[in-house]
């Protein structure tokens, strides 16, 4: 009887999750949980590759509808953030296994949309090539940090990313994960096709066949940003790949990015309402 991983997905996102240490208990986070539920809105069927702990209750949190293949690992990638007088630390405590190309089922290879999606240097850049002619989204933070011997997370160089850029449809990222180097925009705006920028409520860069343009915001009253950025990665993924726009893909993922940091957690990602009537609003435009 055919299983799960006998058929491609729409939608493919590699990366862990992470068990997010809060004063509230563990919490689900990573940028495969927030994609995964925004895909599911737009009514991809979607496939997660991730690794932690056998049995870990927080992949019970993740989209019934969703596809899972969870690599075996001694430990969940695990963070926590703690903030004092506005300054966020974040530590890594754990980290679940590397996710690499064997780790794909044949099946899965053929998926329509890819996203890579690492949140602790997990994934074999090797994977930017292992999908054929299907478009692959590239939402690099996680390759460009590090652990220090007391967990804490810090910059770090990104070695591979001309062997990973060039081949990405689409990269997204925030200038937050370049504040470190703010250098690294035109770096990587001259290594990929396609790199978007976000600048938070500054809306953001679109940088093109070498071209840049700034695209706004909509103004909302902020709640909680968490996610945002994934929300709008998958958001325009989806919407560039369904309506070949770049500009109305980049105006339905800012809107639902928009909408989303009114919400809090997981809680902020788009309905399928929400989606439906963010195509209908940029239909005209």
């Amino acid at each position: 009887m055919p299983g799960p991983t006998d058929h491609p997905p729409d939608y493919l996102l590699i990366g862990h999750i992470a068990h997010d240490v809060t004063p509230h208990g563990p919490q689900l986070g990573g940028t495969v949980s927030y994609a995964a539920q925004t895909a599911v809105a737009f009514g991809q069927r979607v496939g997660i590759l991730t690794s932690a702990t056998p049995g870990n209750p927080l992949l019970n949190d993740l989209p019934a509808e969703a596809a899972v293949i969870c690599v075996p690992a001694e430990h969940t990638t695990t963070f926590e953030n703690i903030y004092s007088d506005g300054v966020r630390t974040q530590y890594l405590y754990h980290r679940a296994a590397l996710l690499g190309v064997d780790a794909v089922p044949p099946a899965w290879r053929n998926a329509e949309l890819i996203h890579l999606a690492p949140i602790a240097y997990e994934i074999d850049p090797a994977l930017a090539t292992a999908f054929g002619d299907s478009p692959v989204c590239v939402t690099p933070q996680g390759w460009m940090r590090r652990r220090e011997p007391d967990s804490r997370v810090s910059p770090a160089p990104w070695d591979a990313a001309d062997l990973v850029l060039p081949h990405a449809a689409l990269t997204v990222l925030s200038e937050e994960d370049i504040r470190h180097d703010p250098g690294l925009e035109a770096v990587f705006a001259r290594l990929a096709p396609l790199l978007v920028l976000t600048r938070a409520e500054r809306g953001g860069t679109v940088y093109q066949n070498g071209r840049a343009q700034h695209f706004p915001s909509i103004p909302v009253k902020q709640v909680d940003p968490t996610g945002a950025g994934d929300i709008f990665a998958t958001a325009l993924h989806i919407a560039l790949h369904r309506t070949g726009s770049l500009d109305r893909a980049l105006r339905i993922a800012t809107q639902l990015a928009g909408r989303s940091v009114t919400r809090r957690g997981i809680a902020s990602v788009p309905t399928p309402a929400e989606v439906a009537q963010a195509f209908e609003l940029q239909s005209g435009r």
